[in-house]
């Protein structure tokens, strides 16, 4: 990815080297609805003010060169709330897709979506096509829409995949490893988060990205999402820079191993 002139500045106020920063960043967008009940408005304001923070952060991402932002847009369980909200949603969703597509072509952001996609409105599928069309050949930032995703339905998917396989005598159970299990998810070829963001304060990963993210490193806000920015980004990223990621190791000491 390619960091702009602004980028590396803002990376440089922020305390930050680009080598520092995470390649891929996830985020659960959690508080539009208290964003607005908090302020005694609908909670569709909130969901319509939380596209500023998407587009805020895209922004960001681009300026500082990430290589991919996946957004947790809407969940499997969240056809749960009332029917007025979900249509909203999806009217978002849609107007996203079109205003924003110029735009996103233009900062050569290449958009892709993960999840079930036969659940969508037939209106939201094509303009998304038409936006996955217009922005495929960019090679920027990658934007991931996570719509109509669950982490669990998707590892249900991807072992029912494998099964058919293995019966049809296209795979030998005994070589099934993870990079099988990685190959038949819906994030097939991308790299996995190596930090996950979540607003709004609360400490679960709802059923998000649930093989991808054993190892990312968590960074929560109480912020609200529609209150959440660039700088909060660079806050989540000085954060995740201040780790030592093990992947289950011990650390290294200077001029020696380090010992149990």
């Amino acid at each position: 990815m390619t960091i702009t002139a602004e980028g590396l500045n803002r990376l440089e106020t922020a305390g930050l080297r680009p080598e520092q920063l995470p390649r891929h960043v996830a985020v659960i967008m959690d508080g539009n609805g208290r964003w607005a009940q908090r302020r005694g408005l609908p909670r569709i304001v909130g969901h319509r003010r939380g596209i500023e923070s998407v587009r805020s952060l895209v922004e960001e991402s681009c300026r500082i060169g990430l290589d991919q932002l996946t957004l947790y847009c809407l969940s499997v369980e969240n056809w749960k709330r009332p029917e007025r909200e979900l249509k909203f949603l999806m009217k978002l969703l849609r107007h996203f897709l079109v205003i924003e597509r110029k735009e996103l072509h233009r900062q050569n952001v290449r958009v892709v979506m993960i999840g079930d996609r036969d659940g969508l409105p037939l209106e939201v599928e094509e303009e998304y096509q038409r936006t996955a069309r217009l922005t495929r050949d960019n090679d920027g930032l990658v934007l991931c829409l996570a719509v109509n995703y669950g982490g669990r339905s998707e590892i249900i998917q991807a072992a029912r995949r494998l099964a058919e396989d293995a019966v049809a005598g296209r795979i030998d159970p005994a070589a099934i490893d993870e990079d099988a299990v990685a190959s038949r998810l819906s994030t097939a070829g991308m790299p996995d988060p190596d930090l996950l963001i979540r607003t709004a304060g609360e400490m679960r990963v709802s059923n998000f990205l649930l093989w991808q993210i054993s190892y990312a490193e968590l960074w929560v806000t109480s912020k609200l999402w529609p209150d959440f920015r660039g700088d909060d980004l660079l806050e989540a990223c000085r954060a995740y820079a201040a780790r030592e990621r093990r992947f289950g190791g011990l650390p290294t000491l200077a001029g020696d191993q380090a010992r149990v």
